[in-house]
């Protein structure tokens, strides 16, 4: 009966390593407006930081305020593209196409990969 319990809090600790390890996830809402360039390049550049620094640890959802205006409502967007960065607290809103990556990933939290 030891063995079980002692192979079951063994097999607990490695997974909350391996939870920890895997990290937060992110929430991540995105503002443009329409397909202008530099929507484009913002949500390009969202992308690859997400692909290269968050990957399996976010939701990215894309929001075109001409298509979804209510959408908008209790954010507080008053410029696009915004990302807004729900989850995890604290909320952080980013202005701009996102091109400076280093500055994206220090106000995210973001530890650069090396």
């Amino acid at each position: 009966m030891t063995k079980k319990n002692d192979s079951s809090s063994k097999t607990e600790a490695f997974e909350k390593v391996l939870k920890d390890k895997q990290g937060k996830r992110y929430v991540l809402r995105l503002f443009v407006t329409g397909s202008t360039p530099r929507s484009a390049r913002a949500i390009r550049n969202l992308r690859k930081i997400c692909e290269e620094h968050l990957q399996g640890r976010y939701e990215l959802e894309v929001i075109d305020i001409y298509q979804q205006p209510e959408l908008t409502q209790g954010s507080d967007i008053v410029v696009t593209p915004t990302l807004v960065k729900k989850l995890p607290l604290p909320l952080r809103k980013f202005v701009g196409d996102l091109s400076d990556m280093d500055q994206v990933l220090k106000g995210m939290n973001i530890s650069p990969k090396s």
